[in-house]
């Protein structure tokens, strides 16, 4: 085994940490059963961090650290991300060319819907994501896709994060077959490792939380996506999911793979489904 800061890496852990959760999960012999898996996944970080109250595992690592959580507190009288909220707000708003908006490509119009993304589309046969939706809404009325990893789409979504502050998460995998594939092939890929470093999502995300990795003290998996977009201190600004999933690629010197591919989606799915009923804290803000 070797160390690199405070984090343990080696692969009895891990595994442990997996069996805790994947075990239980076949009940027939071919039968996926996402909702008993997402059921151990709760109890390993409840068990883990029995301090911590369910709901406040959205809030990452100031859930399990009471001098963080303090400079948070403070820092929440005047959030950095309110900007980008008020220009998610106004760019919501605004028509595009053709004279419609992005309420005109959700329901509700688009307010309060936050907490039912990612879902599985049975037309298209794949994972469809809040990100990936607001740009297709940009290409079907005539304009741009913005870039996924950028201030422009960190802003809407921050903006219809807001909308749906305190919702439960509510993810749903159908009955159909592709869903089950797309929802395993995402919990597959968290739990892989890869990169020059040999991390898996898992790594720091179930095996280290509350740990520090350098300067950061890593969030646990369990409510992680509840509170994108995130404001970073390190980024100096606003960062998508999409950002987020390529940052941490490159920080295991693995090859980020390209925003919004199907891989990252079926990332998304499986964590925000694993998440269920802990409510939307999104924006938020990190170290």
């Amino acid at each position: 085994m070797k160390r690199r800061g405070s984090v343990l890496i080696g692969s009895a852990f891990v595994a442990l940490a997996a069996l805790a959760f994947a075990a239980p999960r076949v009940v027939a012999a071919d039968k996926i059963d996402p909702a008993t898996e997402a059921k151990a996944f709760r109890n390993y970080f409840t068990a883990k961090f029995p301090k911590v109250k369910l709901d406040d595992f959205v809030n990452g690592p100031y859930s399990m650290n009471a001098d963080m959580r303090k400079q948070w507190v403070e820092k929440e009288e005047f959030p950095p991300y309110e900007f980008a909220v008020d220009a998610g707000k106004e760019m919501f708003a605004k028509p595009f060319k053709n004279g419609k908006t992005y309420a005109d490509c959700f329901p509700n119009g688009g307010v309060g819907i936050r907490q039912n993304y990612p879902h599985f589309d049975a037309k298209e046969g794949k994972v469809v994501t809040l990100e990936l939706a607001l740009n297709r809404c940009r290409e079907a009325n005539g304009e741009a896709p913005y870039s996924y990893v950028k201030d422009e789409m960190a802003s809407l979504t921050a903006y219809m994060a807001f909308t749906s502050r305190g919702k439960p998460f509510d993810i749903r995998i159908p009955d159909d077959p592709r869903a089950l594939e797309a929802y395993e092939n995402g919990k597959r890929y968290f739990y892989t490792r890869r990169g020059q470093l040999n991390f898996s999502c898992a790594s720091c995300h179930v095996q280290s939380p509350g740990e520090r990795i350098r300067a950061e003290i890593l969030a646990p998996a369990l409510g992680i996506l509840n509170a994108m977009p995130i404001y970073r201190s390190e980024w100096n600004g606003m960062g998508t999911i999409s950002r987020r999933f390529v940052t941490c690629n490159s920080q295991t010197r693995a090859v980020p793979l390209e925003p919004q591919s199907d891989e990252y989606r079926d990332l998304e799915y499986f964590l925000s489904y694993v998440s269920n009923g802990l409510p939307i804290a999104g924006p938020g803000a990190r170290p």
